[in-house]
């Protein structure tokens, strides 16, 4: 099943950032982006993931063009199926790690993991601030978060740079345990090539293409 086609992409700031960008995921099928800095991967993911729209190009969720969508349709897309784990963890500063994935739950009307809580070793702070906890911490239940609401898309931007050797790579296998379980997919952007080479394809940005190494 196809989830994410993106066809003839480009994109322009001061300067062309990239062009002719074509990609297609499937379902349980994860690719891996990577480039030097100011190539434009984090630019890109977010034009996959509909944050920003490209100058050129077309992009089709589940088969359907983004541009045919009404708002409704587009924002219901947003809220159930696409997940997003960023190196900013945008969680609800105010709020204890529990109520941050509470509102995911609500919203997505799915139950929290506590499985998954376990893994993420998070168990013994899920009271707690967020304020109050490290910047691994928090990466840990940002991701949490994402997973409760079971997202069809995985976009995954440097999702272990705030993490030790060892709990990157166990999120990692959650995440691509995540996606053979649920028939998602999953669009990985890093800068650790040992990590992408790990996904189903691998491609390089650079020169403004992007070029398929795996």
């Amino acid at each position: 099943m196809n989830l994410l086609s993106a066809k003839n992409l480009s994109h322009t700031f001061e300067y062309e950032l990239f062009r002719n960008v074509n990609i297609d995921l499937e379902a349980k099928e994860s690719i891996a982006i990577i480039g030097i800095s100011g190539s434009g991967k984090s630019t890109l993911l977010h034009i996959l993931s509909t944050l920003l729209i490209p100058n050129g190009g077309s992009i089709s969720l589940f088969g359907s063009d983004i541009k045919d969508l009404n708002r409704k349709k587009l924002a219901d897309i947003k809220r159930d199926d696409i997940g997003l784990v960023f190196q900013s963890h945008y969680l609800f500063k105010g709020f204890s790690a529990l109520e941050n994935l509470e509102v995911a739950s609500i919203l997505s009307c799915q139950d929290i993991d506590a499985q998954l809580l376990g893994r993420l070793n998070i168990n013994e702070v899920i009271n707690q601030k967020v304020t109050e906890l490290s910047g691994g911490q928090q990466q840990r239940v940002s991701i949490a978060r994402v997973l409760t609401k079971k997202p069809k898309i995985l976009f995954v931007d440097e999702p272990t740079g705030n993490l030790d050797k060892i709990t990157a790579s166990e999120v990692m296998d959650i995440f691509f345990e995540y996606i053979e379980e649920n028939s998602a997919g999953m669009v990985l952007v890093t800068h650790d090539e040992q990590l992408a080479f790990k996904c189903h394809k691998v491609y390089r940005l650079e020169n403004r293409e992007l070029i398929k190494v795996k």
